[in-house]
């Protein structure tokens, strides 16, 4: 019966609620040094926003008011419900699928959320999306590069930190912010993809995202007086 209940709308509904509160109050009562984002994607909007898997909670924040409609690729797994609740909440608009293996990318919604995701960009709307393989974390899959060459807009390393967090042992070591602190957001230099990009280059640009990530990770880490849990939890 419990465990029926967890599963149901209505819980989803109510946690995803609750967890978009608590990520408003977060925004809220933390004073963030953030750059002028308006100004770094003037002209240039839709972005992909590049996430790591576990920081991305707190990715909202870094949407300027320029940014009229944003979506985010989020797991087609019944525990992500209430993620996509939470976004809703958040006005941010849920695209259900993953990557992963070629053989497993139908069976995962991989496909139908490339084409869904190529349709959100055309018609301007920003989409983020972590870079991780899953549960792999901080290795950056060929996913993220392959939306960039195929829509042709630029990939946006974002990184969001607060001062205050909860930290987790979890696979990705996992952070969301506390309340009543200090927050920064680095977004990294944006990384373009030719259209026709040959493997080579594919390559060099999906180890370009993961430096990008990495490096605003750093920063933002840095700026509040604290490393990044993540850091080097990938075996290059």
């Amino acid at each position: 019966m419990l465990k029926r209940l967890r599963k149901s709308k209505f819980a989803h509904e109510t946690l995803g609620f609750l967890l978009a509160a608590y990520i408003r109050l977060v925004r809220r009562t933390n004073r963030f040094d953030q750059p002028n984002i308006e100004e770094l994607t003037d002209g240039k909007l839709p972005v992909i926003v590049a996430m790591w898997h576990g920081q991305h909670f707190m990715i909202p924040f870094a949407r300027p008011k320029t940014m009229p409609r944003l979506a985010a690729l989020i797991s087609r797994h019944g525990d992500a419900g209430a993620n996509v609740a939470a976004l809703r909440w958040l006005d941010i608009i849920p695209i259900r699928g993953s990557g992963g293996r070629a053989e497993r990318m139908r069976q995962k919604g991989g496909v139908e959320a490339m084409r869904e995701m190529l349709r959100a960009l055309a018609e301007g709307t920003t989409v983020a999306m972590t870079a991780d393989i899953p549960k792999r974390a901080r290795v950056a899959g060929l996913g993220i590069v392959t939306l960039a060459r195929l829509s042709g807009r630029p990939i946006a390393p974002v990184a969001v930190v607060t001062s205050r967090r909860f930290e987790f042992k979890s696979w990705d070591r996992a952070a969301i912010g506390k309340p009543f602190g200090r927050g920064v957001i680095e977004v990294g230099d944006f990384i373009h993809v030719p259209p026709d990009a040959d493997e080579a280059t594919m390559e060099e640009l999906r180890r370009a995202v993961e430096k990008g990530l990495d490096d605003a990770h750093r920063r933002a880490y840095a700026k509040v007086g604290a490393v990044d849990p993540g850091a080097g939890l990938r075996q290059d």
